[in-house]
């Protein structure tokens, strides 16, 4: 194609989950319970974790990170699709939608990363309690949590930067809620390979590698626990185990489906699906499976709804 038949695209539209008006207000109030639901949730967590002085332990550590990239993980798309729906704002700039590409990459890498680190922690704590405090100390957890956000930020800045230097002409409709791989690949008029190649080889190697690892600490946790004597005692590591492991095969089992299957395998409405299970209801759930069978949170998320509630008395 010739330069001269290229006119370069400045700005994307979202399409958004609708363009029916009954659906879209569905779709806003939907979207909107999820986000403050996450975004409470979330907070709640974290100042739970960072006032409760007993809750200065590696495990809630790794959970006030994990809270905080939640909130930040629904932010990078939610406020966009709230917009889409109630404000029919369905243009974002080329540079803004290359930001929220990074930014959800980071994010999305930063789940991975905390997912499997969170599952070390537990399987230091079951297999090797007498060992724990030695193994988990500060240094290798600060270390475990800075070098996720160094390798997740180098990871989207890859991205974004493929990304960028594709060329992107005449149609500039992406049918999807926010700016995603998948969409922007297809409406690129440049050769994509490059950017294919990546995300099977180096995206696989990113998310397979800490997935893995989530694998064998829960299978090795739930060797340990069934050698344990009492029934009950096995039910609660095995409720535990399986609450933790329902989150990790949604969160992975939507990203596999979205990225790692061919281009043209993928469905504007399938992919559309399985990304709101990734970006919105994933990091809703997370603060309920990882709190709600934990008695420590649920003690210190008392005493801050208490506190809260006495100071307005």
């Amino acid at each position: 194609m010739s330069s001269s038949n290229l006119s370069s695209v400045s700005e994307f539209l979202l399409l958004g989950l609708s363009r029916q008006p009954q659906q879209q207000q569905l779709l806003f109030l939907l979207f909107l319970i999820m986000y403050l639901a996450t975004v409470l949730g979330n907070l709640l967590i974290i100042l739970a974790i960072s006032t409760d002085s007993s809750l200065h332990k590696p495990m809630y550590f790794f959970l006030s990170n994990l809270s905080f990239v939640d909130v930040c993980f629904s932010s990078t798309t939610v406020p966009k699709v709230l917009a889409i729906h109630i404000l029919r704002n369905q243009a974002i700039s080329f540079s803004g939608c290359l930001t929220q590409l990074y930014f959800l990459c980071v994010f999305v890498d930063m789940d991975n990363f905390l997912l499997a680190v969170m599952a070390y922690d537990r399987f230091v704590a079951i297999c090797h309690p007498l060992h724990y405090t030695k193994k988990m100390t500060h240094q290798l957890c600060a270390f475990l949590v800075v070098g996720s956000w160094v390798v997740a930020n180098m990871n989207a800045l890859l991205y974004t930067l493929l990304m960028a230097r594709l060329s992107f002409c005449g149609n500039n409709i992406i049918p999807h809620f926010f700016c995603d791989v998948t969409p922007l690949l297809k409406l690129s008029c440049s050769d994509t390979q490059l950017n294919e190649l990546m995300i099977l080889t180096e995206g696989t190697l990113i998310m397979v590698t800490p997935f893995v690892c989530i694998l064998v600490s829960y299978i090795l946790i739930a060797c340990a626990v069934l050698r344990v004597s009492s029934t009950g005692g096995r039910w609660k590591g095995f409720s535990t185990c399986g609450s933790h492991l329902a989150v990790v095969c949604l969160f992975y089992g939507t990203i596999i489906s979205l990225y790692f299957n061919p281009s043209s395998s993928h469905s504007a409405g399938r992919d559309m699906a399985a990304a709101m299970l990734y970006t919105v209801v994933t990091p809703m759930l997370n603060p309920f499976i990882y709190c709600l069978r934990n008695r420590d949170m649920k003690g210190a998320l008392r005493k801050v709804l208490t506190m809260r509630f006495t100071s307005k008395h």
